[in-house]
């Protein structure tokens, strides 16, 4: 089968979409032929690529279509819309030049799906429609877009798309739910999760990554990951602010549309550190340092954005406070396994209590951390690749 994945992010670009896109494009050209229909690398690649209007790199069964898009730094709103216009009206033609037998689409840029879905109802194709993040309920839930004629019709045109799907594949129940909610056939909507590789957790003695991040604190809860627009970042700080005398230090490790206004509500108080990304290799030292891994989403974002970093967490066998609404799927999968608290995003106190509850019984955080990798083995990225594999193969 020929498939074309529609997504503007593919390495070089170092998103967490480029990722995943690129383990998806991997595990469906074991057994098929992949067109990715991408744009020219613009978030924060890893190597630079000068104009053109389209470039073809081809590697066995994958062949990787990039439009000349504009490639600004994604920093700037104003650009990054750019960089986003530029792949929509450059992608059209080439995707319906594209040989193809199915087409699915990812979400960036935020209506990809729609690009997805009218390439493959123009040309008679099943279409698979792939949700990373859900638009625009995103956009409003963010406050990135205020309510109004155009969301509304931002809004029918992605119940569109979803009806034109023979597939919805999302990241989890309460996105499912969500979706259903839009009048999609619940039948056509399958859960696929990130999950992780099941390495071994590492040791965070010694090494430079985990005393960034803990030096001058007895009790580090930490976030590790983007700063968007999703989360309860206000909540947090103001926990910290309490706890700080009691040598407890919320740490973040990260960048983000929200860096900056983490920063200024902090203020420079020593309960709260911001630390950047580091670098992959070290990624499992910055999991293990932490006490407890914070993951935030906002009320009314549940079912919108599931963070995928919930996966690699479990895997390193740590606790987890999720600051998050109960129906979320991180709260959920949290009570079931046991392996931590839920906090209410829209309650400091409550954030405040979990916090010296943990920091009071060591050895029931040991047992939470036990219980994660435990649960972690429920979500094996390989599995979760080749049950993606199998819904493309049957959506055809």
């Amino acid at each position: 089968m020929r498939i074309l994945l529609v997504n503007q992010y593919y390495p070089p670009d170092t998103s967490a979409t480029a990722n995943i896109a690129r383990a998806v494009v991997e595990t469906l050209a074991e057994r098929h032929q992949v067109t990715v229909l991408a744009g020219r690398p613009s978030y924060d690649p890893t190597e630079y690529h000068p104009f053109y209007f389209m470039k073809t790199e081809t590697n066995g069964a994958v062949r990787v279509r990039r439009v000349g898009s504009t490639a600004f730094p994604r920093h700037r709103m104003t650009r990054r819309v750019s960089n986003y216009l530029s792949y929509l009206s450059l992608a059209v033609p080439a995707g319906l030049s594209t040989g193809a037998d199915l087409v699915m689409s990812m979400t960036d840029p935020p209506i990809a799906g729609l690009l997805g879905a009218g390439i493959a109802r123009s040309r008679g194709l099943p279409f698979v429609y792939n949700i990373r993040d859900m638009y625009p309920d995103m956009a409003v839930g963010g406050e990135i877009v205020g309510k109004g004629p155009l969301v509304d019709r931002w809004e029918k045109m992605h119940r569109w798309a979803l009806r034109q799907a023979s597939r919805v594949i999302v990241l989890g129940d309460d996105m499912r739910e969500r979706v259903a909610s839009k009048g999609i056939d619940p039948g056509r909507i399958v859960v696929v999760r990130d999950g992780a590789v099941l390495a071994e957790p590492v040791s965070p003695d010694g090494h430079p990554a985990a005393a960034a991040i803990r030096e001058g604190y007895r009790f580090v809860a930490l976030h590790a990951g983007n700063l968007g627009f999703y989360g309860a970042w206000k909540t947090l700080v103001d926990a910290a602010r309490q706890l700080q005398d009691e040598g407890v230090g919320l740490v973040f490790v990260g960048g983000g549309a929200q860096r900056a206004r983490v920063d200024e509500l902090a203020g420079g108080m020593r309960g709260v550190r911001l630390l950047p990304f580091r670098p992959a290799a070290e990624i499992p030292y910055v999991l293990a340092a932490a006490d407890v891994h914070v993951i935030t989403v906002r009320r009314g974002l549940e079912g919108v954005v599931v963070p995928s970093k919930l996966y690699g967490i479990l895997a390193a066998g740590r606790p987890i406070l999720a600051v998050a609404p109960e129906k979320s799927d991180v709260a959920r999968i949290v009570t079931a396994a046991g392996c931590g608290l839920v906090a209410d995003p829209d309650d400091p106190a409550a954030v405040v209590a979990a916090i010296r509850e943990l920091q009071a019984n060591p050895e029931r955080l040991r047992e939470m951390g036990r219980k994660a990798r435990e649960k972690a083995r429920e979500f094996d990225r390989g599995e979760q690749l080749r049950l993606l594999l199998e819904i493309v193969e049957q959506a055809n």
